[in-house]
């Protein structure tokens, strides 16, 4: 199975009564393991979770701090990149040149990488004179 493939798996499962707007997210770690993850909406809108950092969570969980690929699907007319807070959770456990495939359920596939998804991004060499 593709990573997109889980990614739209996962995405049936996600929790999203309010919004109706559902998102599966896979990331493979560096042992080549999928993690997936799906969005779990809540009515106190900002407890929500995205479904990136659930599928970060799951990785994390596994034991794996390293990810080498990102698949992100939704049902919209055009691909949805990660919302902002995801898009730093996925350089904190992923390079710069990371893939990550943003499709549709239609299957639309944007191809970019956590670089150009969040150019000047902060990192932990940013924190090095930290005391």
């Amino acid at each position: 199975m593709t990573l997109m493939e889980c990614a739209r798996e996962v995405r049936e499962a996600a929790y999203a009564p309010y919004s109706k707007f559902k998102v599966g997210a896979a990331v493979r770690g560096a042992s080549g393991r999928i993690y997936r993850g799906c969005n779990v909406e809540n009515v106190a809108y900002p407890e929500g979770t995205c479904a990136e950092a659930g599928a970060i969570a799951a990785m994390v969980a596994a034991g794996e701090t390293t990810l080498t690929e990102v698949a992100v699907i939704a049902d919209s007319p055009d691909p949805v990149p990660p919302c902002g807070g995801c898009r730093q959770k996925l350089a904190e456990f992923g390079q710069g040149d990371t893939p990550v495939l943003l499709g549709t359920t239609d299957g639309k596939i944007m191809t970019t990488t956590i670089q150009d998804l969040l150019p000047g991004r902060f990192d932990a060499s940013h924190m090095e004179n930290a005391e």
